[in-house]
Parts: C-alpha cells; sequence; structure tokens
C-alpha cells in the first residue's frame, strides 16, 4: 500500500482524534498527520496551503458536530475551493440523524471528492479500506 504524504483529522473530540491518529500510526500509512478541533481552523490553513501552491492532505476525516464551524459548513466552503485532485473526505459521527445523511448524500452528489459516512467509533478495517482508496 503507497504512503498517503497527508491525512488531516478535524474532530473536537480527544478521544477519537486519538484513536485515528493511533491506527494510523500503527498502520504507518502517513508521512504527516495534522489535526484540527474545528472547522474554521482546518478551512482557513487549507486555504493558506492553497495559495501557497502547497497540496492538500489527500485524506480528511471530519466530525460533523463540532463548535465555531462544524463539518457540514466546512464542506461547504472546502468545496468552493480550487481543488483538483480527488480527496478522500471522510465524515466520522455519532450521529443517528437522518437529516446528516441526507447531507451527506447531497454533499456526495454535487462534487469530484470522494466523501464517505462512517459512524463512530472508526475500526482497523476502516482506516485501511479509507486509505486504500486514497
Amino acid at each position: 500500500m503507497k504512503k498517503i504524504k497527508s491525512i488531516c483529522i478535524i474532530d473536537d473530540d480527544p478521544i477519537t482524534v486519538f484513536g485515528i491518529k493511533k491506527m494510523l500510526s500503527s498502520f504507518d500509512l502517513a508521512d504527516e498527520i495534522k489535526t484540527y478541533v474545528n472547522g474554521k481552523e482546518a478551512i482557513d490553513e487549507i486555504t493558506l496551503i492553497i495559495e501557497q501552491n502547497t497540496p492538500v492532505p489527500e485524506v480528511i476525516f471530519l466530525d460533523i458536530n463540532m463548535p465555531i464551524m462544524d463539518g457540514w459548513q466546512f464542506l461547504e466552503k472546502f468545496l468552493t475551493l480550487k481543488v483538483d485532485t480527488k480527496i478522500m473526505i471522510n465524515i466520522v459521527t455519532s450521529s443517528i440523524d437522518p437529516y446528516d445523511r441526507q447531507q451527506w448524500e447531497r454533499f456526495k452528489a454535487t462534487t469530484h471528492h470522494l466523501l464517505e459516512f462512517k459512524n463512530k467509533p472508526i475500526r482497523k478495517s476502516d482506516i485501511l479500506e479509507i486509505t486504500k482508496a486514497a
């Protein structure tokens, strides 16, 4: 399996972030893993990365429910950025609200990026499946 240059985790839950980072590290899947506690932090840095003509993360793990800017608001902004490569964006949530699945379907239908929807907790098999697709 090829190694991924950059992965970012956007989640305000430190336990989820720790778990995803631990699994990614145990498989040695990424050169760099960046974490953000809300969508605003992430979109600001990703926008800066694009302005500097630096490659954006190839894989994004995105929580839906976060303070300041939630996952859906992050996606709205991210999808307006000029990113030609296909990014693997993984909605990672504990939500069971049908609205969230509908939102995922709506976003999935309007972008060239690869969008997946996974319920927490994320398992090792999920990590391998997600990173394999990237």
